[in-house]
């Protein structure tokens, strides 16, 4: 009896595409905004940007998405 070739052992190497970054770093954010840090961890929440905490105590991170931090700069808009 003949096994069967397992489904992920393809003859053809697959193409991967790159992952889209989805979220940022609070730095990232800050350098963005041409802000501090600290100013993104106290004023973020005031203005409508929700943060996701990975991790616990010190070595948490604090990330953005993307996308909000995006849509927030777009309603900064002077007409």
């Amino acid at each position: 009896m003949e096994s069967q070739p397992h489904p992920s052992e393809n003859s053809r190497p697959r193409k991967h595409r790159p992952v889209e970054a989805v979220l940022m770093e609070t730095s990232e954010v800050a350098a963005m905004l041409s802000m501090s840090t600290s100013w993104v961890y106290r004023e973020a929440s005031k203005l409508g940007l929700k943060g996701y905490k990975l991790g616990r105590g010190k070595n948490a991170k604090v990330l953005y998405k993307w996308a909000e931090v995006f849509k927030w700069l777009e309603q900064q808009k002077v007409h």
